[in-house]
């Protein structure tokens, strides 16, 4: 299991316009919050993007990107974002492989039948690539508020820590 305070694992995905996002380049230039979900379409996951697009300026303002992250494949996640109006950035993981590398894609228990299935997670990721925080199992509403705060804090406790620096290093 991936720990707080461990380098977030790499990784490349296409997003709903086949165009790919890798992780890895975002290191020194923003947070990312990385969000895992089981499906486009369904209830829960339609608030959590939902809710996600209409902050993603908030976030935007503490340098931080979003990014969602489920199975469904390239043209799905566009029929979703275009049907719901999102401005959130989808990535296609039809191969689960990512899921299987957060550890999101976990046995699941649903209407009594267990199957394999993605656990709704959350992981905020500094600027250096570190996972500073880890929400597992999360439920949609009120989450992207709580997720906004820690990135908030994050930035807050960012730039103080460079104030310190640069007051150690006069």
């Amino acid at each position: 299991m991936l720990q707080i305070g461990e380098m977030a694992p790499a990784f490349s995905l296409p997003d709903a316009e086949m165009e790919v996002f890798d992780l890895a380049a975002e290191r020194g230039r923003h947070h990312v919050v990385l969000y895992f979900y089981p499906r486009d379409n369904t209830p829960g996951c339609t608030r959590q993007a939902a809710d996600f697009s209409d902050h993603e300026d908030d976030f935007a303002r503490h340098d931080c990107i979003v990014v969602g992250v489920s199975p469904d494949d390239c043209l799905t996640h566009a029929e979703f974002r275009d049907q719901h109006g999102l401005s959130v950035r989808l990535l296609s993981d039809v191969e689960r492989e990512v899921c299987r590398l957060y550890h999101v894609w976990q046995p699941r228990e649903v209407d009594g039948v267990k199957k394999m299935g993605v656990v709704r997670t959350t992981f905020v990721i500094d600027k250096e690539g570190v996972i500073r925080h880890k929400l597992q199992d999360v439920a949609p509403r009120g989450h992207v508020a709580g997720v906004f705060e820690l990135v908030r804090k994050l930035q807050t406790e960012n730039a103080h820590g460079n104030r310190q620096e640069q007051r150690g290093n006069a």
